[in-house]
């Protein structure tokens, strides 16, 4: 298994704090969608370079 995924999916827990913390400090809605788009897209980064296929 690669370290890819896991440093991924670790970036996505790092992001969803991040969310929550700006959240919790009343940001813009702006900086709070980046930072959740951020965070999905590393978490699907992360489960793609899991999934099987040609390589």
């Amino acid at each position: 298994m690669s370290l890819v995924p896991v440093l991924l999916l670790g970036l996505c827990g790092i992001l969803v704090g991040g969310v929550i913390t700006l959240v919790r400090q009343g940001a813009t809605k702006f900086s709070i969608g980046l930072v959740a788009t951020l965070a999905l897209l590393a978490l699907a980064g992360g489960v793609a370079w899991m999934l099987p296929g040609d390589s």
